[in-house]
């Protein structure tokens, strides 16, 4: 996508060159939803709006004023929909722009016919993501804010809504800021010793070793946020595995607590993989119960049973699930050897059905709980296990309020090694002009992550990952 027509400079007075924009702002779904939004912005959206929008009255046409009216085709009259109309006037709105929202009746067809006006009348089509790239490019927001925007959107759990919310009110931001302002002040005072060596005295070259050592230590605890970072976003699959009739089925009901998967006491019920969404520890988790693994005949079966090895190796953990009841059978030896998966908890299930539990070496698992799916018992161990696991592959952030993606991630990485050579240099006494090549590379990386030094291709594939009308 192209974004030409877009200054990059902030724009109160809507300068010419500018579209205007408009999209469907609200998920629509037929039949459903009573509200549906259609957003306009840019220096045409008022007059478009005045065209279509008849406010019956004496109602005001200012900004931050809701309005009452009819949406008619400026041409035939015909009515479109009742609607309420919100005008927001440049600089205080979003973008920066003017903007017009036309709040209307849910489904399809309303706002669908609105839109067709609005483009009608002289509106674009927004591309995904062009609202919040333009309140970018305007100034409204910097990168990292943006991204927690779409982080917002598309959160899968309350904290990962929580840590997009820190992002979005530049949280993230500042002490990225902060580092970099601190890194131009280290470059002005190395380049005046260049320009002017024999008028300033000499740099503490310990005390500014020390300055960029402890900016290096403030990075590396951001960059401790990654990892989590990655899990609130795309969250954890996890992967029921088993001979049949052990209980996988039960287990994936008692833990969502629902009947998403049918249970039956013969084997093989399950023909196909089966999935629940649950949150774990604030980390959004896909269960997968998959078809019990065993020697198949019947063909359906063994396309089960092909999809349940397949979803098992792919999935970030297992959970290998045996019968207390019959104990450690060679046919769970079997499973065991096909499977060879890094991340493997033992559920010993049926936990009801016996009074000692049987003799199992799991010393080669990542972690055990004992549950009773029949009585909804053992799922908090159960839990527990698994985020141990995931504690366990990542290193304690200071500051889990923060979590940086990867993108930014792999700038600060880079910014971090630029640091790390500018003090090396100094270690060793070279030119001070190596000192400025790095420190630039380090200013360089960590504008990057807020945006005050991107290019075009990054921020078309930052913003193409936005939905239209976002």
């Amino acid at each position: 996508m192209a974004f030409e027509n877009i200054h990059s400079s902030p724009q109160p007075n809507q300068p010419q060159g500018v579209s205007t924009i408009a999209a469907i702002a609200t998920a629509i779904v037929p039949e459903q939803g009573s509200i549906g939004i259609v957003r306009m912005s840019g220096p045409d959206a008022l007059e478009i709006a005045q065209k279509m929008f008849r406010a019956p009255g004496t109602q005001i046409w200012e900004s931050h004023r809701v309005l009452y009216g009819f949406i008619e085709h400026p041409e035939t009259q015909q009515t479109i929909d009742e609607s309420l109309l919100l005008y927001m006037q440049a600089p205080r709105s979003f973008t920066k722009e003017d903007v017009i929202e036309f709040h209307c009746h849910g489904g399809m067809i309303a706002v669908q016919q609105v839109l067709a006006l609005c483009i009608s009348l002289g509106a674009n089509l927004a591309q995904p993501g062009e609202f919040t790239l333009r309140a970018f490019l305007n100034g409204r927001l910097d990168l990292t804010q943006a991204e927690s925007v779409a982080d917002l959107v598309g959160a899968k759990s309350p904290q990962a809504a929580q840590t997009a919310l820190a992002g979005l009110q530049g949280k993230l931001a500042a002490p990225i800021q902060s580092l970099r302002q601190t890194c131009l002040d280290i470059l002005a005072e190395v380049e005046a010793r260049i320009d002017f060596a024999d008028d300033l005295p000499p740099l503490d070259e310990p005390q500014l070793i020390a300055q960029v050592q402890e900016m290096e230590a403030t990075m590396e605890k951001i960059l401790l946020t990654s990892t989590q970072g990655e899990l609130l976003r795309s969250g954890l699959k996890v992967a029921i595995v088993g001979r049949p009739n052990v209980g996988k089925s039960s287990l994936l009901n008692a833990w969502s607590q629902t009947d998403r998967a049918i249970v039956t006491d013969l084997p093989g019920t399950t023909r196909d993989v089966v999935e629940s969404n649950l949150v774990v520890g604030g980390i959004p988790v896909k269960v997968l119960d998959t078809a019990g693994i065993r020697e198949a005949t019947d063909q359906v079966e063994q396309i089960g049973i092909s999809r349940s090895l397949k979803t098992a190796l792919e999935a970030d953990i297992v959970l290998f699930t045996m019968d207390a009841s019959t104990g450690w059978i060679e046919a769970d030896q079997v499973l065991l050897d096909q499977l060879t998966h890094p991340a493997q908890i033992l559920i010993v299930n049926k936990s009801d059905l016996v009074e000692d539990l049987p003799d199992i070496d799991h010393s080669i698992f990542a972690g055990i709980a004992v549950t009773s799916a029949a009585h909804k018992q053992g799922i908090r161990d159960l839990e527990k296990a698994i985020l141990k696991i995931v504690h366990a592959g990542q290193a304690k952030a200071s500051n889990m309020e923060l979590a940086i993606n990867q993108r930014q991630a792999s700038a600060l990485t880079q910014a971090i090694q630029h640091l790390h050579d500018a003090s090396s240099a100094i270690e060793q006494g070279m030119p001070l002009d190596f000192w400025t090549i790095d420190l630039r590379g380090a200013i360089q990386r960590l504008g990057e992550i807020t945006g005050e030094e991107i290019v075009e291709s990054v921020l078309d594939r930052i913003f193409s990952r936005f939905c239209i009308g976002k």
